[in-house]
């Protein structure tokens, strides 16, 4: 991913590791979106030890983080693109279903389902397997095998953020320290309804989530919306180990719906010490969180990140080599 990557590469949309921000194009026609991604870099850094779990936001690589919550507009043109089925809660009583709008009440699986087709409508390896319809590890006969994440292909680009990956873009900032909030700041961010305004998040009993880019200021990185609009799941599980498939994964980051009975403060909900809650990934049942609340399909989303730019094969970098020759000679009258 360090590697300079020559200029026709460059030229054709490959993208450097130290870009800050990347824009990736999705689907074609009718059906075509973009999504953006931030740059977390500063690989190796050290871990959060005074968070939740302890340690955590250790990351050995620089990837990208989506910029912004997925939206319900980005999961319907997919939809309708690679038929994928995804279905999402009807947000009619808590603020409308604006395509801009995060997408709630997405099963883990579904996420997957949809990380999944990012990656193959690109030319890439999918991250997660699944074999007659149902979520499976990798094995080590599997290209693209990792014994470290079996959940998750080497081979592939898009995934859904791990824990250490979600919380380094949260509660990072770039010269190595740790913030309290993920707004790069030791103090509660201000509660509002939408906005962009430093230091602000959409959670305190709000009547619904905001439009993916108007869900607060921003972490110290450069993301949207970590802390509040919508709870978001992790790929990694709920007891940190990849293994088996059957287990609850976590989801961190608080809503717009924060409910307090249990906290001193609300902003809690977003705060590196809270370590999310377990989320049934087998049959995807959700409770409410409380018979006055929404319940919680409402309040759950997720975001994507890009862990990897793989280098070009052989074969495209020969059949550049050959397009420059033939311009040149053209050029010169020659062939």
């Amino acid at each position: 991913m360090n590697k300079i990557l020559p200029l026709a590469l460059l030229a054709l949309g490959y993208q450097s590791a130290s870009a800050q921000l990347v824009t990736e194009s999705f689907g074609s026609g009718a059906n075509a979106f973009t999504m953006e991604f931030v740059t977390i870099g500063n690989p190796n850094n050290a871990a959060d030890t005074t968070g939740a779990p302890n340690p955590a936001g250790s990351v050995a690589y620089t990837y990208n983080l989506g910029k912004y919550e997925v939206s319900r507009g980005q999961i319907d043109k997919a939809n309708a693109a690679g038929s994928l089925g995804i279905t999402m809660y009807d947000m009619s009583s808590y603020g409308g279903n604006g395509l801009n709008k995060p997408a709630t009440g997405i099963y883990w699986l579904e996420a997957t389902t949809y990380v999944n087709w990012l990656n193959t409508s690109q030319g890439y390896q999918a991250a997660y397997k699944f074999s007659g319809g149902i979520f499976q590890l990798w094995s080590p006969t599997d290209a693209g095998y990792n014994a470290n994440n079996q959940i998750r292909n080497s081979q592939a680009k898009y995934v859904i953020a791990s824990s250490n990956e979600w919380y380094k873009g949260a509660y990072g900032n770039p010269n190595g320290s740790w913030s309290n909030y993920p707004n790069g700041s030791d103090s509660a961010p201000k509660a509002v309804a939408s906005g962009t305004d430093p230091g602000t998040a959409v959670y305190f009993e709000q009547n619904g989530p905001a439009d993916i880019s108007s869900a607060g200021g921003l972490s110290a990185y450069g993301t949207m919306g970590q802390g509040g609009n919508v709870w978001e799941l992790n790929e990694t599980p709920y007891d940190g180990i990849n293994n088996p498939t059957s287990e609850d994964r976590e989801y961190r980051g608080g809503s717009w719906n924060c409910y307090g009975q249990y906290f001193d403060s609300l902003a809690e909900f977003l705060a590196s010490s809270n370590y999310g809650f377990p989320y049934s990934l087998v049959n995807g049942s959700m409770e409410p969180l409380d018979s006055y609340f929404p319940p919680f399909e409402a309040s759950l989303g997720f975001r994507v990140a890009s862990v990897s730019v793989p280098e070009p094969s052989t074969g495209l970098l020969v059949l550049l080599g050959l397009s420059g020759l033939l311009l040149r000679r053209r050029k010169t009258g020659t062939l």
